[in-house]
């Protein structure tokens, strides 16, 4: 792993490298300007944590961490919501240090666990999420509502 990697908390100027990193996860080109607006909300919001690995100012890959506190589990709990590697750089471990920021938050915060999502069309996700200490434990149910 090059040593001029970094982590640091996603700012206002990150804006387009999630935007088309999301984008490319969801596969379709979203309205930029509700985006930007979620956006700006989400990463001042002081109970979200939203990371980005960068290497001399490229972005490599960034996560977003939303925290709650939920009665079943008579405490706060945090979410992964979206989780992103530039794909010149998936199996190098930028992903492993990534989640390693958000466990340490998650251990200063006191935090009862740490969740992840993934689409089960991404069927290889699963290996990845078990790797780095993940147990599937739930069942997700959805209904989509037509706008």
């Amino acid at each position: 792993m090059n040593s001029n990697l970094k982590i640091r908390k996603i700012q206002n100027q990150d804006l387009d490298f999630v935007y088309k990193a999301i984008c490319e996860l969801e596969n379709e080109i979203l309205d930029f300007e509700v985006f930007e607006t979620i956006f700006n909300e989400n990463i001042s919001n002081p109970k979200n944590l939203y990371l980005i690995a960068e290497n001399e100012n490229e972005g490599l890959g960034f996560i977003s961490f939303h925290t709650q506190n939920l009665l079943h589990h008579c405490g706060v709990v945090g979410e992964i919501q979206e989780f992103f590697i530039h794909q010149n750089y998936r199996g190098k471990g930028v992903g492993r240090l990534l989640i390693n920021e958000i466990k340490n938050f998650a251990d200063q915060n006191n935090l009862k666990s740490i969740e992840v999502t993934t689409n089960k069309k991404r069927v290889e996700n699963v290996a990845i999420y078990e790797n780095l200490g993940f147990t599937l434990s739930h069942n997700k149910f959805t209904i989509y509502r037509n706008h």
